[in-house]
């Protein structure tokens, strides 16, 4: 099936596909460009949408364990992106806050990326604004949500077929 084939909602579901694999190889060419890797990268966005957090947060959101976001907070503050302070409400934690300074390097790269979405969304209806609004809120809740498949067991009806011009099979 290709993307102009099939139920709208499996055009819908092709399309998400194709845009969340076209964001991931842009975002580790933006990591790549800096130095990072594409985990560390995607903590600093967890960072810049949440605002600061503490490790633990990071971990939950992100789906990492607490040691695998120990060892990209250090590559984080080492290369000067985050600083870690004690958590003033709790002693026990550390809080991550990003460091402004060079995450404007950062901002530039996706300066574009933001310009062109905007461009996009403004030729929409304010109807169509909101039930774009509504659908990735809803669909951002469930993924966050979402139990992965436990190792070794493989749920490949999730994943489907496809041909060799990468069209999916039925």
């Amino acid at each position: 099936m290709t993307i102009d084939q099939g139920t709208a909602a499996d055009r819908i579901v092709l399309a998400i596909r194709r845009f969340i694999a076209a964001s991931i190889f842009f975002n580790a060419r933006a990591a790549e460009q800096v130095g990072l890797g594409l985990t560390d990268l995607q903590l600093m966005h967890l960072l810049q949408l949440n605002g600061p957090s503490t490790p633990g947060h990071l971990a939950s959101w992100s789906g990492l364990s607490s040691g695998g976001v120990t060892v990209a907070l250090d590559r984080l503050s080492n290369a000067g992106y985050v600083a870690r302070a004690p958590n003033p409400s709790d002693r026990r934690s550390l809080l991550v806050t990003l460091l402004p300074g060079r995450v404007r390097r950062l901002e530039a790269m996706y300066a574009g990326v933001e310009a062109e979405t905007r461009r996009l969304l403004a030729t929409l209806s304010p109807t169509d604004l909101e039930a774009v609004i509504r659908f990735f809120s809803t669909l951002g809740a469930a993924r966050a949500n979402a139990p992965m498949a436990p190792k070794g067991r493989s749920h490949n009806h999730h994943f489907p077929a496809t041909d060799s011009s990468g069209s999916i099979n039925d």
